[in-house]
């Protein structure tokens, strides 16, 4: 294939309609917009959502909350799934992210307390729950937060 042999697919591109060009090119007199009323004027049409008058979808159907966008949302991690490293292992973001317990990163990493810890492990993370900080360090390691 040549660069002067390029062309779109089948069906991708369209020609420009030319309205008001006469009763031949098919949008003539009326030029597509039928007779009067809000819609053949000139700056005409109604806005986005506008449901003539009745209240619109939008207003009708009960808000409720609120969502914070500026929140901080953890992946949390049980000190449970924490038994399966070995022990004396430092155990931070990129270690869980290889071991397949965490999948996305989102604002940090928080150890939660479900479960038991029997190894003597330093974990860092951005956040801890009370009871798993009492956990691992009745276990004998370590919880630093980073």
């Amino acid at each position: 294939m040549q660069l002067h042999e390029l062309q779109p697919a089948n069906g991708s591109t369209a020609e420009r309609k030319r309205i008001g060009r006469g009763h031949g090119s098919g949008n003539g007199k009326t030029a597509g917009k039928g007779h009067k009323g809000q819609n053949a004027r000139s700056g005409g049409g109604v806005r986005i959502g506008f449901e003539g008058g009745q209240m619109p979808l939008a207003r009708r159907i009960p808000k409720r909350g609120f969502k914070n966008r500026f929140r901080t949302e953890y992946v949390g991690i049980n000190v449970s799934s924490l038994e399966k490293f070995l022990d004396g292992t430092t155990v931070d973001f990129d270690l869980l992210k290889a071991s397949g317990l965490i999948k996305q990163k989102k604002d940090g990493v928080k150890i939660l307390g479900n479960g038991e810890l029997t190894k003597k492990l330093t974990v860092i993370a951005n956040a801890f729950s009370e009871s798993a900080k009492e956990k691992i360090e009745k276990a004998g390691g370590k919880a630093e937060v980073r």
